[in-house]
Parts: C-alpha cells; sequence; structure tokens
C-alpha cells in the first residue's frame, strides 16, 4: 500500500475525494480539511508568523523573496522517517504553500529510492479537474478520478446554467489581499464569470495582481467580495481595518446597496481542490441574489 505524503492543503483534499484519505502519513501545516488530516504529523512550517497584521506579511514575505529564500521549512528528518512513496507539492505559488524546489531540496541528501514527487500547478478551473485526473493516477486509480472529475463537473455545468439564466450581469470586484490591495486572478476571474457576473480586474490564468485604491474606486463594483489568502472569516474581520478606512470606502456602490462581503479565502476561493466548486456556488449567491438561496451564509460568507 502506497504512503502519500501531501504538502498542499487542496492537493490533501483531492486526495481525500478520490478516498485515499487512509494512504496519507503526513501533511503541510495548513492542510486541515477534511478535519481527520489534523491528526497526521505536519511536515512544514512557516518562516513568517501568520498571526501578524497582513501589512507585516506581505512586507516579511517580500523580503525572503527579494533575498532568494523560501518562505517555508520542510522537515527533513521527519519526511525521511516517514517514508513515503510519494509526494504531492505545487509549483503554482512559492508563498502559498511549500514548492516543488523546497521538497527537491529535502530530497537532495535523501539515502536510498526516493519518493516520487508530483507537482501541480493550476491556474485555471480546468487544470484543477486534471489535477484530479494526476493525482488519482499517480496513485493507480484513473477510474476514481474521472468519477470525481465528472461529478465536480456536472455541479459546474448545473450552477453555470442557473447563472446564465439571470437577467443581469453585475460587475464584480475580488479582493485577494487587503493591505496592500491585491485583485483575485487565475481561476476567480472565471468563477465570477461562470457566476453570472463580470468580474473588474484579473485574467483568467494569470497571476493576480497588485492594484490600487483609485483603481477600485475608479472600478466601482456592484458587488465586493473580500477573500484573503489563507484568512479565515475571522482573521478576514480582524484585518479589515485598512480597506474600511480608505477616503471613499463607504461610497463604493457595493457598500451603499449591501453587496460588499467577506469570504473565507482559506477554505474556498484561494484553494484550488474540490471544494472550488463550493467556491462557485458562494459566487452564485453573492452575484445573483435573487435566484440563488444564501447556503454558504454565515459558514462560508457573511456581510461585510
Amino acid at each position: 500500500m502506497e504512503r502519500v505524503v501531501s504538502l498542499l492543503p487542496s492537493a490533501t483534499e483531492i486526495i481525500c475525494a478520490l478516498g485515499f484519505e487512509d494512504l496519507l502519513v503526513g501533511r503541510s501545516h495548513e492542510c486541515d480539511f477534511p478535519p481527520g488530516v489534523r491528526a497526521l504529523p505536519a511536515l512544514t512550517e512557516a518562516k513568517v508568523d501568520a498571526g501578524r497584521p497582513s501589512g507585516e506579511i506581505d512586507t516579511a514575505v517580500r523580503a525572503l523573496v527579494r533575498d532568494g529564500l523560501s518562505v517555508y521549512r520542510v522537515d527533513e528528518a521527519r519526511l525521511r522517517a516517514l517514508a513515503p512513496d510519494l509526494i504531492v507539492t505545487q509549483d503554482q505559488c512559492e508563498v502559498c504553500a511549500a514548492s516543488l524546489s523546497d521538497v527537491e531540496a529535502a530530497l537532495a541528501r535523501w539515502l536510498g529510492a526516493a519518493p516520487r514527487v508530483v507537482s501541480l500547478d493550476p491556474r485555471t478551473l480546468g487544470d484543477v479537474l486534471r489535477d484530479a485526473m494526476r493525482v488519482a493516477a499517480a496513485l493507480g486509480d484513473v477510474e476514481r478520478g474521472r468519477a470525481l472529475r465528472s461529478r465536480l463537473s456536472d455541479r459546474i455545468s448545473d450552477l453555470g446554467e442557473r447563472a446564465a439564466g439571470t437577467a443581469s450581469r453585475p460587475s464584480v470586484a475580488c479582493i485577494e489581499w487587503i493591505e496592500p490591495l491585491m485583485a483575485a486572478g487565475n481561476w476567480i476571474p472565471e468563477l465570477v464569470a461562470l457566476a453570472g457576473g463580470e468580474a473588474c480586474f484579473g485574467n483568467t490564468g494569470r497571476a493576480s495582481d497588485w492594484i490600487t485604491w483609485d483603481a477600485l474606486c475608479d472600478a466601482d463594483p456592484d458587488v465586493l467580495v473580500v477573500m484573503p489568502c489563507g484568512f479565515d472569516l475571522a482573521r478576514s474581520r480582524a484585518e479589515i481595518a485598512p480597506l474600511r478606512t480608505q477616503p471613499g470606502f463607504e461610497r463604493l456602490r457595493a457598500v451603499r446597496s449591501g453587496r460588499a462581503h467577506l469570504v473565507d479565502g482559506n477554505a474556498y476561493m484561494n484553494r484550488p481542490g474540490p471544494r472550488l466548486v463550493d467556491s462557485l456556488e458562494i459566487l452564485c449567491e453573492l452575484v445573483h441574489p435573487e435566484a440563488f438561496a444564501p447556503a454558504h451564509h454565515g459558514e462560508g460568507w457573511q456581510l461585510l
């Protein structure tokens, strides 16, 4: 039986959705879903204190990246002791999780046969569906991958068709980081379009971009979605002051009309695994509340 280590929260969710949770022997410090994986040993840690304010986190991460340093540490000794056959990691974002280069550095001093490494690089919703197939193939059961892909695709199609039947296309600004401001890219503009909206910022398949406050004011979106990467709802609300105190915040169309929202970015929007379909459902609720019941209100999103 395979022994698997996942150093990426979304990959952990894919492995579990495929029905292979029992093969996991280790995880990253950020892998927290499904809840059972929290009992596994954590093999990574961040070099930056995630409890610091978002502006300080940004400054510390920029300094590490500028100096060519990794944002994460991999526990090489513990990884070797677990003797995995397969390690799943990523090379999509060097500040979001342990990267392929981190894993390669940890394996450089490996004695004996090194484990296989699968590195994921999702940029679009289609990439996430293909990743489910890649992980399933690496675990020797392509049929489970096809079944998961089919279930997710059917839900995406159903939500997209319902949203397409609505009468309007509200403009939507999705904010991925508060201080400084970052607009969400990659799969988020695609999800906004599927939810029946028009993304103010970002391009599908391209990295998220820093934006200015003036740019957000100029866009003056119908719907504002604040979804800080790595933050749950409580943490996002605690960090919202730099946005709320910007000049003209209360005059934004979305704020005046009660359509400014906080979303659990850690569990949903910023984690490219099976729950991206739940993220699409959340966006449908926010973009077209007249057509979608607020099923995720309170747990997935709140009014800002």
